[in-house]
């Protein structure tokens, strides 16, 4: 895998941010509601407009298609998109883009073998989406996310809406694959223990700008 870096990065309500994450290295941003902490994951996924650029390793966003930036560096928003009918409906369209264009680690990644750790049985495939809760969408929503073999990750809240029990088991997931696979991740997170207990790097934005946590 390969580090994240963004090199003079401007999403709306920010000054221009320049930061690198290495390979397996975990950053947390946190701060007020409003402050601009999903827009900058957005941005850096290039989903809203913005300035400057990002870089997996020594690939930059702006020599590659929408798409392909997104495969490689995985959103999992706070709310979560569903658009078939049913949890499996939407697993398909992941096997087929590793098929054609296959990550090193795509063997690791069959949406299945994600569904045990996260706390779901095979048959959470047939289940319809109406039934699912907030929760349930959210843990559903990281396998999605994980099975495309990104090389690095943004989470926004991926556990704000969880019990203890399943909080551990999206930390235990999200760190396995940090290790396993060496990505580097961007994670906004509300929860000042989660912070402290998974990563000794945090940033706060206050005042459009990134600053160290232990700053304030």
């Amino acid at each position: 895998m390969a580090a994240l870096r963004l090199a003079r990065l401007r999403p709306r309500l920010l000054a221009p941010v320049d930061l690198s994450i290495a390979a397996g290295g975990l950053l947390f941003v946190s701060g007020p509601s409003g402050a601009g902490k999903s827009l900058l994951l957005r941005a850096v996924a290039d989903l809203d407009p913005n300035d400057g650029d990002a870089f997996v390793g020594e690939l930059a966003r702006s020599s590659l298609s929408g798409p392909e930036w997104r495969r490689r560096v995985g959103l999992l928003p706070a709310e979560s998109g569903w658009w078939e009918e049913t949890v499996g409906a939407h697993f398909p369209a992941v096997r087929g883009a590793l098929e054609a264009q296959p990550p090193e680690n795509a063997a690791q990644l069959d949406p299945m073998t994600l569904l045990q750790p996260l706390g779901f049985d095979a048959d959470v495939l047939d289940w319809t989406i109406s039934r699912l809760s907030t929760g349930e969408r959210q843990r559903l929503a990281l396998a999605r996310v994980l099975a495309y073999g990104p090389e690095a990750l943004l989470l926004d809240e991926a556990t704000a809406n969880l019990d203890p029990s399943n909080r551990e088991r999206v930390e235990a997931v999200v760190n396995d694959y940090r290790n396993r696979n060496a990505a580097a991740m961007l994670w906004v997170s509300h929860d000042p223990e989660q912070r402290a207990r998974l990563s000794e790097r945090s940033l706060v934005i206050r005042d459009g700008q990134l600053v160290p946590e232990e700053a304030l």
